[in-house]
C-alpha cells in the first residue's frame, strides 16, 4: 500500500507524511527484516553443546514448568514459527524444529515463552489475542478503504472520500494500537526464553550471548512493524487534513 499510495500520493499532500516518512519507514523495515536474517543464519552454523534440537528444547521448557497440553508440531516456511493460544500448539519453522544451533534454540524457546505467557494468563497477551479479530478487519478496511477515499478526494471536494478516509484512518489506528501491544508480549517472551535457556542449562557461556543476540534482532522487527503502522495512520491523516482544507477554499 505504500508504494501505491505514494505514486497516486495528491500534489497539495505534504511530502513529508505523503511520500518520505513512508518511504524511511520502509527502507527501515526492510534493514531490519535482512537483519534478523542474517543474524538467524550466522548463528544457524553455530552448533550447541547440548545438541538438542529446537522442537526438544520446547518440549524440555514446557515441562520444567508443568505444561502438558501444549503440542510442539512442525510447519512450513522461513521463521514461520509461532504459538497459537487457540490451540496451544507452538509451531516451529524446519530450521527450528530440528535445528541443533544457538540460533534454533534461541527461536524455540522464545516461542516456548509465549506458551508461558498463556499459561500464566499474562495481561498483554490476552489482550492481543482479543485484538486479532478487530485488526484483521482493521488492517482490510485500511488497505481498501485508504487508496480509493484518496482517488475520490482527488478528484471531487464531496463528502464519499472524506468518509472513506475517516474509515481507513480508524482502520489504521487498530493496527497500531495492536503493534503497541505486541511490543511488550515479545520482549517479555524473549525475556523468559533468555532465562529458561540458562537456568536449564541448554545454553551456556556464549550461547547466551549469540541467543540474545538473534532475538534481539527479531523485536526489532516488530518495532519496525509498529513505525510502519504509525507512519500509515499519519499518511491518511495528512491526506484527511488536505482534503478538508481544500474543501474549505
Amino acid at each position: 500500500m505504500t508504494l501505491l499510495m505514494v505514486w497516486f500520493m495528491p500534489p497539495w499532500v505534504n511530502p513529508i507524511y505523503g511520500i518520505w516518512l513512508p518511504l524511511a519507514a520502509m527502507l527501515f523495515a526492510m534493514a531490519m527484516q535482512a537483519r534478523v536474517q542474517s543474524t538467524f543464519r550466522r548463528f544457524a552454523q553455530i552448533a550447541t553443546r547440548s545438541g538438542l534440537t529446537g522442537a526438544e528444547v520446547a518440549e524440555l521448557l514446557l515441562r520444567s514448568r508443568g505444561i502438558s497440553d501444549v503440542q510442539v508440531e512442525q510447519v512450513g516456511g522461513f521463521l514461520s514459527d509461532h504459538y497459537d493460544p487457540r490451540t496451544k500448539t507452538l509451531r516451529l519453522s524446519p530450521p527450528v524444529f530440528a535445528g541443533r544451533s544457538i540460533a534454533a534454540l534461541g527461536v524455540a524457546a522464545h516461542e516456548t515463552g509465549h506458551a508461558l505467557q498463556h499459561a500464566d494468563a499474562y495481561a498483554w497477551l490476552d489482550l492481543r489475542s482479543r485484538m486479532v479479530p478487530v485488526v484483521s478487519i482493521g488492517s482490510k478496511l485500511g488497505m481498501i478503504l485508504a487508496p480509493i477515499g484518496m482517488l475520490i478526494a482527488m478528484g471531487s471536494q464531496g463528502p464519499l472520500g472524506m468518509s472513506l478516509l475517516i474509515g481507513a484512518a480508524i482502520g489504521l489506528a487498530a493496527v497500531v494500537a495492536f503493534s503497541l501491544v505486541t511490543l511488550p508480549v515479545e520482549l517479555d517472551a524473549s525475556r523468559r526464553a533468555l532465562a529458561l535457556l540458562g537456568n536449564s542449562g541448554v545454553l551456556v557461556g556464549g550461547e547466551i550471548d549469540g541467543a540474545r543476540s538473534v532475538l534481539n534482532a527479531a523485536a526489532w522487527t516488530y518495532v519496525a512493524s509498529a513505525a510502519a503502522a504509525a507512519v500509515e495512520l499519519l499518511k491518511v491523516l495528512a491526506i484527511l487534513v488536505g482534503s478538508r482544507n481544500r474543501s474549505r477554499e
